[in-house]
């Protein structure tokens, strides 16, 4: 038994600490992204760290099995550079009771993954949708530098603004162009551009349109490159908004849905990820045999020589479930169970690589000392 919670001991600590460099480097990427967005006024800088606490389980369902495998091989490849493993071979410390002491902080990872990947991630997911969807429908203004010109969605127009009110509800010196537009009379496309003393922005309370009210300005209208503008002085003009919708993909839909959703749906993507989710936790239990044998370490090679190799065997094993997965989704493979037959192969390689060294096998006792020798007889070294 202190054999036992000294090996799950290590384990967890080296997993802990691996995981967390990972979960770390993973989420700084994520959130340089949503930063840039905010810094182009795309996302409010008020959702960022409750994105990113929403994406967390997401992050950890990827991160963890890679980390537990990298923590058996850095901790059993300590205990192999440090000899304590072959202390522990010598008193009879067979490779199957080794592998039995490993399955079970493997078991309660992989019951973490689950939880991650069958609920958290997809409540996760879902509430970063509808957060998303939140912001995108707010006010256009909240989104708007002053002295910096800003696209609207699908780079419809771009408009500007010298200054803005506190409350983000009035433009002061404004300047808005509408791009792309189209005349009935000519095929080339022409520019209408605003320029007011300040634009309000007003909500129709029967239809919830959005209008944009521009006070004392003009309005050019005509075709590049031609001396035929139309220009027009007006008190105030009135300018219907787009209103912002976030389109979600087909991906993220199915990410976002409930395990129990996925069940009760035939959809083949929908069967592909339902496989997907519970393929995980099982992932944790295989590469715990494949790392078990892979961290077998000659003192004389170092302690990182096998991680390369190790590492490059789960990101295969990884790529592999990945590939059937997209091919299942893609319509080449019919069946979505076929992403089952991704870990047998793994399963079976981690067994192979176990058994070749003294699977089972206790070593051979001395042979009991027969006392002393008598006069004139010498016993065999």
């Amino acid at each position: 038994m202190i054999i036992f919670r000294y090996l799950c001991r290590e384990l967890l600590f080296a997993t802990l600490a691996v995981s967390a460099v990972l979960l770390l480097m993973v989420m700084s990427g994520r959130f340089v992204k949503y930063l840039a967005e905010a810094a182009a006024g795309d996302l409010s800088a008020g959702i960022l760290f409750s994105l990113m606490g929403y994406r967390l389980p997401g992050f950890l369902e990827l991160v963890l099995p890679l980390g537990f495998f990298v923590g058996i091989l850095l901790a059993y490849g300590r205990l192999y550079i440090e000899s304590e493993m072959t202390v522990l071979h010598a008193c009879g410390f067979s490779e199957r009771r080794l592998l039995t002491y490993t399955l079970a902080p493997a078991l309660l990872v992989a019951l973490v993954v689950a939880a991650m990947s069958l609920y958290f991630t997809p409540t996760g997911a879902e509430r970063s949708s509808g957060l998303l969807t939140a912001d995108k429908s707010r006010n256009e203004f909240d989104h708007l530098i002053p002295k910096k010109f800003v696209s609207t969605e699908g780079d419809r127009a771009v408009y500007y603004a010298d200054a803005l009110s506190e409350d983000k509800s009035t433009m002061y010196d404004v300047f808005l162009a509408e791009l792309g537009s189209s005349r009935a009379d000519t095929e080339t496309d022409y520019q209408i551009v605003h320029f007011a003393r300040e634009g309000v922005q007003q909500i129709d309370a029967e239809t919830g349109l959005r209008y944009l009210v521009l006070n004392d300005g003009y309005r050019y209208e005509g075709v590049p490159g031609q001396r035929d503008y139309r220009v027009m002085k007006f008190d105030s003009y009135e300018i219907l908004l787009d209103i912002p919708r976030l389109r979600q993909s087909a991906s993220d839909r199915i990410e976002a849905a409930s395990t129990l959703d996925l069940l009760r749906s035939d959809g083949r993507e929908e069967r592909a990820y339902l496989h997907w989710r519970f393929s995980l936790p099982v992932l944790v239990l295989v590469v715990a045999v494949l790392a078990v044998p892979l961290s077998r370490t000659n003192p004389r090679q170092g302690r990182y020589a096998k991680m390369i190799p190790a590492i490059l065997l789960y990101m295969v094993y990884l790529v592999v479930l990945q590939g059937v997965r997209g091919a299942v989704e893609d319509g080449d493979i019919e069946n979505p169970a076929a992403i089952w037959l991704v870990h047998p192969p793994f399963l079976i390689l981690g067994l192979f690589l176990l058994g070749g060294r003294n699977w089972g096998r206790r070593p051979k006792s001395a042979p009991a000392d027969s006392g002393p020798p008598a006069d004139g007889e010498v016993k065999d070294a």
